[in-house]
């Protein structure tokens, strides 16, 4: 079982359509997406120790795999105005409602902890962004 490797997420990193190569936030934004969401929803995932036991590292592909579904940060730029509006909305909503980051991936990356000023001020750019989706 630990033999069958898993199909890992390490993609290039910054490409063009990226959300952070796009909007150019300010630092303390582009550490908090990159700590709270990037791992599960983007191109790039910085693997746990604990990812290459299985079936943990199995688990953890369909969730990456799931979450960038849903919404692929390194994909941002290629989704529709409308999409894009869509995505920010959700993204304001998930953060506000406590939704994301998961309470199962904040509980092995504290880093990954939202305060509220972090989520005041997460929104808060994202509202401002929602408004003016190119």
């Amino acid at each position: 079982m630990q033999f069958i490797p898993v199909n890992r997420n390490q993609q290039d990193e910054g490409t063009s359509s990226d959300f952070l190569q796009t909007y150019h936030p300010p630092a303390n934004i582009s550490t908090l997406l990159k700590n709270a969401c990037y791992n599960c929803h983007s191109n790039h995932t910085d693997y746990p120790w604990y990812s290459y036991v299985q079936p943990v590292g199995w688990y953890l592909e369909r969730h990456i795999n799931k979450g960038k579904e849903n919404l692929n940060l390194s994909a941002f730029d290629t989704y529709s105005s409308r999409r894009k509006r869509s995505k920010l909305k959700s993204m304001i909503h998930q953060v506000k409602d406590g939704g994301m980051p998961l309470s199962s991936y904040t509980l092995m990356h504290k880093e990954a902890r939202l305060s509220e000023d972090d989520k005041s001020t997460l929104i808060s750019y994202l509202d401002s962004l929602r408004d003016s989706a190119h």
